[in-house]
This record gives C-alpha cells, sequence and structure tokens, in this order.
C-alpha cells in the first residue's frame, strides 16, 4: 500500500478547530488518486500529516508502509512534496533551485534527467532567470521538477493547479498522467471539480470530512435523482419558482443554467416547463443531464 490512512484527526486552537475528523482512506501503488474539496476543507492538513511536517491528535497513517511518525527520516528522504504556495528559493535562479534541492538529497539534475525532462525542457530556456520572476506557470513546472529531483516513490500535490490559468492546467495534468506511467503514486488535491474526472479514484472531502470516495464514474452512477438543466429569461425568479416546486429535491445556479434534481424519476422536462409557465416565465430551456463530480458534492453536502 503506498498511502494508509486510517481514523486520522487534527484540530487546532485548542480543539476549538477540528480540522479533520476519523480521515480514513487508502491509495494503491501506480495510482493517480485526488483529493477534491473547498478551501479550508483540511487537504493541506492531511498532507503535511502525511509528509511528516505535522502530528495528528489520533489515528494513523503510513507511506510506503512506514508510519509517518516513527519513519518519518526514512518518509522525507522517499518522497516528493509540492506544498500549494510557491515556496522555493525566489531570488536564485530556475538552474540553481533544481541543483540546490538535488544536492540536499544526494543526487543530481543529470542523474535523473529522464524523469524531469519533459517538464524541464519547458523551462529550461529560462534556466538563469530567478524563480521570483517567473509567471505562474512556470512557476509551477519548476516546483514540480524540484519535488521530482531525487526520483521519489510517492509524490504529494496540494493544490498545484490553484491560479494557474486553463492551458497550464491542463499540461499540468498530462505531465502527471506521463509521471503516473514511470510507476510514480501521486497524491493531488484541488478545489477545482472539473479536475476529479482526472484522477483514477477521488475522495470527496468537506469540513474535515470525507463524504465519498471510489472512481469518478462509480460516483457519478451513484447519484440518486433525475436531474436537469433549466435556464428561463428571469433567473432569479427561476431559482425561487422552482425551490417552490413540490417535485424539486434541490435547485442551485450552475453557470448559465440552474440544476434542478428531482426524487421522482419518472418527472418528465414537459411537466416542468408546464409548472414553469404557469408562473409566467417565457423561453424556458430544459434538458435532462447527467450528473458531474460538483452535482455530486452538492448532492452529498
Amino acid at each position: 500500500m503506498s498511502i494508509k490512512i486510517e481514523n486520522i484527526s487534527k484540530s487546532y486552537n485548542k480543539g476549538k478547530v477540528q480540522a479533520l475528523q476519523n480521515i480514513s482512506f487508502e491509495v494503491q501503488p501506480g495510482e493517480l488518486f485526488g483529493l477534491i474539496g473547498p478551501d479550508g476543507a483540511g487537504k493541506t492538513t492531511l498532507f503535511r500529516i502525511l509528509t511528516t511536517l505535522l502530528i495528528a491528535d489520533s489515528g494513523k497513517a503510513s507511506v510506503m508502509n512506514k508510519d509517518v511518525v516513527a519513519d518519518y527520516k526514512y518518509i522525507r528522504n522517499q518522497v516528493g512534496y509540492m506544498p500549494g504556495k510557491f515556496s522555493l528559493y525566489q531570488d536564485l535562479t530556475v538552474e540553481e533551485n533544481l541543483n540546490f534541492f538535488a544536492t540536499i538529497f544526494g543526487t543530481t539534475l543529470e542523474e535523473n534527467y529522464d524523469l524531469i525532462k519533459d517538464i524541464y525542457v519547458q523551462i529550461e530556456p529560462f534556466k538563469t532567470r530567478r524563480a521570483g520572476k517567473l509567471s505562474g506557470g512556470m512557476k509551477q513546472k519548476l516546483a514540480l521538477s524540484c519535488a521530482l529531483i531525487h526520483k521519489p516513490e510517492v509524490l504529494f500535490l496540494d493544490e498545484p493547479t490553484t491560479g494557474v490559468d486553463p492551458v497550464s492546467r491542463k499540461e499540468f495534468w498530462e505531465m502527471l498522467k506521463r509521471l503516473q506511467q514511470k510507476g510514480i503514486t501521486i497524491l493531488v488535491s484541488t478545489p477545482y471539480m472539473d479536475e476529479a474526472a482526472l484522477c483514477d479514484r477521488i475522495a470527496l472531502i468537506k469540513d474535515g470530512k470525507i463524504l465519498k470516495t471510489n472512481t469518478p464514474e462509480q460516483i457519478a452512477q451513484d447519484f440518486p435523482h433525475a436531474l436537469f438543466a433549466i435556464r428561463a429569461d428571469q433567473m432569479y425568479q427561476l431559482l425561487s419558482d422552482l425551490k417552490a416546486y413540490p417535485k424539486t429535491y434541490s435547485v442551485y445556479p450552475f453557470g448559465e443554467y440552474v440544476h434542478f434534481s428531482s426524487d421522482d424519476a419518472t418527472l418528465t422536462g414537459i411537466e416542468i416547463i408546464k409548472y414553469l409557465t404557469s408562473k409566467g416565465h417565457q423561453n424556458v430551456v430544459i434538458q435532462p443531464i447527467k450528473p458531474d463530480i460538483e452535482d455530486i458534492f452538492m448532492e452529498l453536502s
């Protein structure tokens, strides 16, 4: 087992703030596992416990079958960790940062170049530029290269794509897939629900609690309600009227549409349109849809 978490709990401020509450899940060797949840859900606290930077109040955790407390020195030498906040030396150049981290782990850039070359070739033209002067996407690639420089068995990435443009996000996930093919186990956290579909398995987390763990496909299949995307001229009034509809289970805004769910499996779009028309709505557009991870999260929350 690459990562095993058993009933981990952690609180701050003398127990007043409960960051994690009996968290349990496992990550298999070679798996790309996503921890999906909003800011403040407890993702960073869990990552710090798993990378031996923080001690849990209760429960047990192991990485590569080594206890995160008893075997912290071994784990620190064998894992790669990319924290959410850019934490490299901003006054050092790209090349100097890489050489520094390689030296810390007793290796060289040349020794493990095959592992990072797909990433490094994109930042190599800027190797003499100070890290603090790089763009967000380039900082991300440099941080990932430094986390991989010692060829870790397990890679921890805490919200690596937050604040990064969509193109760089896409490139980053393509890089993760290539790293996974090289046998590296990857645990990545993200607040972006659309990134969940890129993982082998995911755990949904909110307020320090795991809501559900499974493959993205299976979690979507387990959605228990009929789901519709609805749009009309008066969107605010649409929300209000749908909330008052007797067959409504949940309703919430979703981009240009409202996502509406019902416990009535026989409910049709025609029936909903008739109701909305009776309320004075015009130009109603409605279509049945399949749930995505954000719909699942709203359901479980």
